[in-house]
């Protein structure tokens, strides 16, 4: 046995008692759960975040960046529901990386996504309290004692189980597009074009105009809040343990959520910068709640925003403990983390990022983290799309329920969009970028070092790797 297949429970512990230990609830959630998971990972990104960009590229530039991203997710969920598919696991990018790139590629997927669910909450978080404050609930102001009480109170309700977890975030996404239906129908009476185009034009920026204030430059540094409006629907394929038929369901899940999500996207984008105006837009912790100004449905708005940032939140908390449950299980991590209760939740794998988040949270820079965010998943994107394209070439008589329209060339459109958004998160603040890396290369060295030496080869992405050796051997 190579050092790549160790295991990591020692000679002495039956791998049947190891993974017992580390199993989830199965067929929990068909493509109706699926999709509302989808949509939950990223409805908060309509409700704030993505208006940061504003400053950035003005409105023509994130109109233009939006439409850009929004290509680029439509063209990898058509490649994730492919390789969801053939390779059904809870590791989902990690899973297809490591079957593509082997232990390498596997273990870098796994942590740019892990960093982008780990850091994800920390921005909901903070915008979570601008939402707070803004109610005026019990004289409640932002503060860390807010992101305490939603890291522990959505924590708990996930340690309860899955299936309780999954329909607690359909019903509270429901609300939330519910908010969404009534701040357009609120907003189109205060439409006004002009407001779109009310920043000041940078002389100094090439191209710069009413459309593009900050010029062609403004464009690609709007990206990363760009990808805002769709952050995190990458991650449906993690429930592919837990649900039912995952091998049509989750493809059918990630592309309904997604399809949904370009309709949500494009609503608040034009109707939140026309009333209220895309400089005073540009700046708001709350720009829906803001564009109604002193009126009831604002107030509404309000109220159902917060649920809306409390479906991200809740479900992103879902997705890390997943992409470390099924780190540890495999031996990449702790196998610690990937231990389950009674009621089937991974209990470290809950607890361990959420502090990390909770602690992250505490800088209230909800921008900056955004952006941090940004970069472990355009990181991951990139090594999705290559493994999608690398499996086509390698394995193309691989089992494939479904296959991606236009195949290689639509996950390589993808690629190079991803490749620039890596690049853009760079432009907007180098210092949280070249952070975010440092710690990637930290989680890089660690499995250098130890992990990789330590892998649990009875695992099913490991099982998955092996598989596909076996029969290449064969061939």
């Amino acid at each position: 046995m190579s050092t790549d297949a160790i295991p990591a429970t020692g000679a002495d512990t039956p791998a049947d008692d190891y993974l017992a230990k580390r199993t989830l609830r199965s067929g929990t959630a068909g493509w109706v759960l699926l999709a509302g998971l989808g949509v939950s990972y990223v409805i908060s990104g309509d409700y704030s975040g993505w208006n940061f960009g504003l400053a950035e590229g003005g409105f023509g530039g994130l109109l233009i960046a939006a439409v850009v991203i929004a290509g680029m997710y439509l063209a990898m969920v058509l490649g994730m529901a492919e390789l969801s598919s053939a390779l059904p696991a809870a590791g989902g990018g990690y899973t297809f990386a490591r079957r593509a790139l082997g232990p390498w590629g596997g273990f870098a997927t796994g942590t740019a996504i892990l960093i982008e669910y780990a850091i994800a909450p920390a921005a909901i978080a903070t915008f979570i309290g601008a939402y707070v404050e803004s109610l005026n609930l019990f004289g409640i102001t932002d503060g860390w004692w807010v992101y305490l009480a939603v890291y522990a109170l959505f924590i708990g309700i996930h340690l309860s189980g899955a299936g309780e977890a999954l329909k607690a975030m359909f019903v509270i996404t429901g609300i939330a597009l519910v908010g969404l239906v009534v701040f357009a129908i609120a907003a189109l009476g205060k439409f006004d074009v002009a407001n779109l185009t009310n920043i000041a034009p940078d002389p100094d920026a090439t191209g710069s105009s009413s459309f593009l204030p900050f010029g062609y430059l403004g464009i690609w540094a709007a990206v990363p809040f760009a990808i805002w409006f769709f952050l995190a629907i990458e991650g449906v394929p993690l429930a592919a343990e837990e649900a039912r038929d995952p091998e049509k369901n989750v493809p059918k899940g990630i592309i309904v959520a997604m399809l949904l999500l370009v309709v949500t996207g494009a609503v608040v984008l034009f109707l939140v910068t026309g009333a209220l105006g895309a400089q005073d837009a540009s700046a708001s912790g709350n720009p829906l709640v803001e564009a109604l100004g002193d009126s009831p449905a604002a107030k509404v708005v309000n109220y159902i925003g917060l649920a809306g940032l409390v479906a991200s939140f809740f479900s992103i908390v879902y997705a890390y403990s997943r992409q470390t449950f099924a780190l540890s299980r495999a031996g990449y991590l702790p196998t610690s983390l990937s231990v389950t209760n009674s009621r089937k939740a991974p209990v470290l794998a809950l607890i361990v990022p959420g502090v990390i988040g909770f602690a992250l949270s505490l800088t209230g820079e909800g921008a900056m983290l955004l952006n941090m965010a940004v970069f472990g998943a355009a990181v991951s994107y990139v090594l999705m799309m290559v493994s999608h394209i690398v499996l086509r070439v390698r394995e193309p008589n691989m089992p494939r329920p479904y296959r991606t329209p236009g195949g290689i060339a639509t996950t390589s459109f993808a690629l190079v969009i991803a490749a620039a958004s890596v690049a853009a998160t760079f432009l907007v603040d180098p210092k949280a970028a070249l952070f975010t890396l440092g710690v990637f290369c930290a989680f890089m060295a660690y499995f250098g070092l130890y992990s990789r030496h330590h892998l649990v080869a009875k695992s099913p992405d490991e099982e998955f790797a092996a598989l596909a050796k076996a029969e290449q051997d064969l061939e």
